[in-house]
């Protein structure tokens, strides 16, 4: 009965992501994971130019545009930022934020940290 009630949930939130243009990740509002920063790159994947000191980061299914708010879960510190490149390429991460972002919630000395993610928009 419980896999029953999980696939039907699973689907439930598959298919309101689908019918609001959202990912399946964005259907699911927070996660909970790894996250790392980084200043390096020309061009993101959306084609405009990598801002090292901006507020934006990678992700590797929610849609270009979707804002969300990342929290360092050791110091409470959280900063929002625009999804505009793809990411992280380590498999055990869930986001990549930029240098700037990474600065506002006390990234940039460890270069990685446990975070919350939720999707905003």
């Amino acid at each position: 009965m419980q896999k029953i009630f999980m696939a039907a949930s699973l689907a439930a939130a598959l298919v309101c992501g689908l019918w609001s243009g959202q990912s399946l990740a964005a259907a699911k509002k927070v996660s909970l994971g790894k996250a790392s920063w980084y200043k390096m790159g020309t061009r993101t994947a959306n084609g405009e130019r990598f801002n090292p000191n901006g507020l934006t980061a990678a992700h590797r299914t929610l849609k270009f545009g979707t804002k969300v708010r990342v929290t360092n879960l050791r110091n409470g510190k959280s900063v929002v930022v625009r999804i505009n490149d793809r990411g992280p390429f380590i498999r055990s991460r869930i986001i990549d934020v930029s240098m700037g972002a990474a600065r506002q919630i006390g990234l940039t000395r460890m270069g990685v940290a446990k975070v919350k993610v939720e999707v905003l928009r």
